[in-house]
C-alpha cells in the first residue's frame, strides 16, 4: 500500500510574524504547539491570537531566553523568526521518544543473534524452495499467510494447511526452527472498528490463540499496519489480551519505522503539535511482544535530513544511515533483546525529473526484484554502481526499453508501505546527468543485505528479519546471512 506523503515547507521570509489581533491557521498551530507545550491551556486552539496566546507566548520566550522585558520591547509577545526558530528547536529537542538522545538505548542484546525472514503468500512455491535449503541458518520462517476480513475475522491467504507449507513446514520443525506465521492487515479503518470494539478484539484474540494452538505453530506474527493514532491504545490492549492467551507461544509484532522529528523537519520549520501521535505505544509494544521486527526500509524520499546530504538520484530502499537512525531510536524504549532489523531484498524504479529550481521529483512505478533490474541493465548494456545509499542502481532512458519494461507483473510484485507516490525534494548534487526526465533503478543486493546485518551486531540488537525470501532475491545473500 502507497501513503502519499507531502513535504513540509520550510521557513521563509513569507511566513508572516504573529501577534496580537491576528487570526488564521498558522495562529492554531502556534496555539496547538503552545498547548503541547504546557504553555497555554487545552481547547484554546481558537485561530485567534487574544491576551491568552499572547501571555502563553510571552512566558516562552522568557523560559527560553528569546527575550524578556516589559511590553515595549520591540518583539515580545510577537511570533517572529527568533521565537519561531526557539520553538522549532524546542521541538526537535523534546523528552518525548521522537528524538534520539545520546546513551538513551536499552541494554545490549544477550544470546545467540537470530534470523528470520518471511514467505510471501504470492510466491509459495518459489518461496519455499528458496528457503528450504538453508533451513539451517534460520532461527525463525514467518509464512505471509493470514490477513484479517472487515468483520475482524481471519483468512487463511497463503492456504497454509496444504502443500508446499505442509512439507515445508514439517521440515522446519525438523530442524527446530519457529514456525511463526504472520498476520497481516492493512485498513486502518477497519482495524479501528474492530479494535476498539470490545467484543469483536476479545473474538479476534480468541481465534489467533486457537489458530496457533490446533496448528501447533510456535507462535504468531502480528503486522497491523497503517493504523491510526486514535487506535494506539485499543491495540495495545489487543496485544496485552493476545499475549496472555498465547501462553508459552511467542507472539512477534512487525511495526512500520518511527522517523525522529529532526529528520522528518527541515531545520527551523514549526512541528505541528500532533507530530508525536503515533500508532504504536513502544512501551506497551516492549511488554506484550517477544520478538519486535522493525520494518527499517521503503524509505523513498521520506528522510528530509538524508535527502539534502546525498547525491540525486537519491530514493533508497534503505539507506544504512536511515536504518540505523530507525533501529537506535526503537532501542530507546524497546529492549534489544527483543528488537529484529527487517532487511529489504527487493527495489523500486522511479521516474526522476529535475526541477527549475535544482530540486527533483520522484514519482515511484513499482517495486522489483533483483532480476528485473539486471535484466534491463544487461539489455541496455549497463552497469549497475553503488549510489549514495551503498545500494546497487542505475539510470536509464526510458524510451529505450519502453517496449520491454514490465507493470505489475509477478516478476515485479511485492509489498509497498510508506513509499511516497510523487515527491519533490532536495538533493547535494547528482551522479548522473539529470538534464531530462530519467528511470531510475535503486535495490538491495547482497552488499546492501551485509551493510544492514553489520548494523543489527553493531548496535547489539536480537537479530535481523528478511523481507522477502522468495527466489526472486540475490542469491549471495545466502551466504552473506551465514
Amino acid at each position: 500500500m502507497i501513503t502519499l506523503f507531502m513535504l513540509p515547507i520550510s521557513i521563509s521570509a513569507a511566513e508572516r510574524s504573529l501577534y496580537l489581533g491576528t487570526s488564521g491557521a498558522d495562529v492554531t498551530t502556534l496555539q496547538k504547539t503552545l498547548i503541547a507545550k504546557g504553555y497555554l491551556s487545552a481547547g484554546k486552539a481558537t485561530g485567534y491570537f487574544g491576551p491568552l496566546t499572547e501571555a502563553a507566548l510571552k512566558k516562552f520566550q522568557c523560559d527560553h531566553k528569546v527575550i524578556c522585558a516589559d511590553s515595549t520591547n520591540i518583539g515580545y509577545g510577537v511570533y517572529g523568526p527568533k521565537t519561531r526558530l526557539a520553538l522549532a528547536s524546542v521541538n526537535a529537542a523534546s523528552d518525548n521518544y521522537a528524538t534520539i538522545k545520546s546513551g538513551a538505548m536499552t541494554p545490549r542484546a544477550t544470546g545467540t543473534f537470530e534470523v528470520s525472514g518471511w514467505i510471501p503468500y504470492w510466491r509459495t512455491a518459489s518461496g519455499t524452495q528458496d528457503v528450504l535449503p538453508h533451513l539451517n541458518q534460520m532461527t525463525s520462517v514467518m509464512p505471509f499467510a493470514y490477513s484479517v476480513k472487515s468483520d475482524g475475522t481471519l483468512s487463511d491467504t497463503a492456504k497454509i494447511t496444504e502443500d508446499p507449507w505442509i512439507s515445508f513446514i514439517a521440515e522446519a520443525r525438523r530442524q527446530k526452527v519457529r514456525v511463526i506465521p504472520t498476520v497481516m492487515w492493512g485498513n486502518g479503518d477497519h482495524i479501528h472498528a474492530i479494535l476498539s470494539d470490545t467484543k469483536k478484539r476479545i473474538a479476534l484474540e480468541d481465534e489467533i490463540a486457537k489458530l496457533v494452538r490446533d496448528n501447533n505453530f510456535d507462535g504468531i506474527d502480528i503486522d497491523f499496519e497503517a493504523k491510526k493514532h486514535e487506535t494506539i491504545t485499543y491495540y495495545s490492549t489487543f496485544l496485552k489480551g493476545l499475549y496472555q492467551r498465547m501462553g508459552k507461544k511467542w507472539v512477534y509484532c512487525t511495526i512500520e519505522a518511527r522517523i525522529p522529528l529532526e529528520n522528518r523537519y527541515s531545520p527551523g520549520t514549526t512541528i505541528p503539535a500532533d507530530a508525536t501521535d503515533y500508532a504504536n505505544d513502544y512501551a506497551e509494544l516492549n511488554k506484550y511482544c517477544d520478538r519486535v521486527e522493525l520494518m527499517a526500509y521503503d524509505q523513498g524520499t521520506i528522510d528530509l535530513r538524508l535527502n539534502a546530504a546525498r547525491r540525486a538520484p537519491y530514493a533508497p530502499v534503505a539507506d544504512p544511515g536511515w536504518v540505523e537512525t530507525m533501529a537506535t531510536l526503537a532501542a530507546q524504549n524497546i529492549s534489544r533483546n527483543k528488537l529484529v532489523i527487517g532487511i529489504p531484498t527487493y527495489g523500486y524504479e522511479y521516474t526522476v525529473t529535475p526541477q527549475p529550481d535544482g530540486t527533483y521529483k520522484y514519482k515511484v512505478l513499482w517495486p522489483f526484484n533483483y532480476r528485473y533490474a539486471i535484466d534491463i541493465a544487461q539489455k541496455l548494456g549497463i552497469s549497475p554502481e553503488r549510489n549514495s545509499a551503498n545500494e546497487i542502481g542505475f539510470a536509464y532512458d526510458p524510451n529505450r526499453l519502453a517496449a520491454i519494461a514490465p507493470m505489475g507483473s509477478e516478476s515485479t510484485q511485492t509489498q509497498q508501505h510508506n513509499i511516497p507516490e510523487t515527491s519533490i525534494t532536495q538533493n547535494a548534487d547528482s551522479q548522473v546527468s539529470t538534464a531530462t526526465p530519467l528511470n531510475y533503478l535503486s535495490w538491495s543486493d547482497a552488499r546492501a543485505i551485509a551493510d544492514k546485518v553489520e548494523i543489527a551486531h553493531r548496535l547489539g540488537v536480537r537479530g535481523v528479519a528478511i523481507f522477502k525470501m522468495d527466489g526472486g532475491e540475490d542469491q549471495a545473500m545466502w551466504e552473506v546471512l551465514r
